[in-house]
């Protein structure tokens, strides 16, 4: 194997046509009521400009504290919080396409460590925000609730086993 060596920060990103208007997706994100249907299962607040609020994922006991850097109605939400190795920022980026409809765009950088942990850290994260895209996609669209972070790493599958789509942390 070659020793590879990085010469761009590494960064997760995902990206999906959403067959409604930014107005509507633009809310599902910030509106903890409505991201609740699809993503995380608890929320402490609504996303604004220099808001901390809370997230968490109740199936997994895992929670982390969200800064809000940046929002623009309807275009664009920045925020911070405690990704897989500190602090990291994620973006969503929403464009208004001909049709009314929103490609959505989400980036995280910022992830820090040696280069099987970068590796890691940008396959997870880009994993988990397709599953959140596509969750928000089908309950926006469809008023279907997929559950797909929930499903994605089961509880009852062993520790360890990534075989069938088992979580190793």
């Amino acid at each position: 194997m070659t020793n590879t060596h990085l010469t761009l920060p590494p960064q997760s990103r995902t990206e999906m046509l959403v067959r409604k208007p930014a107005s509507e997706v633009f809310e599902a994100l910030v509106n903890p009521d409505i991201t609740t249907q699809f993503w995380f299962t608890k929320g402490s607040g609504r996303l604004e400009r220099g808001k901390q609020v809370q997230w968490d994922w109740e199936m997994y006991d895992v929670s982390t504290q969200v800064t809000v850097r940046e929002i623009r109605p309807n275009e664009r939400i920045v925020i911070e919080w405690q990704g897989y190795s500190g602090t990291t920022t994620v973006e969503w980026n929403l464009m208004t396409q001909h049709d009314g409809n929103t490609f959505v765009r989400i980036t995280e950088q910022g992830f820090t460590g040696d280069a099987d942990d970068l590796m890691r850290y940008v396959v997870d994260s880009t994993q988990g925000f397709t599953w959140m895209l596509a969750g928000l996609k089908a309950f926006l669209e469809h008023g279907v609730k997929l559950n797909l972070t929930a499903d994605a790493h089961p509880r009852d599958l062993a520790e360890g086993d990534t075989s069938r789509g088992g979580h190793r942390d």
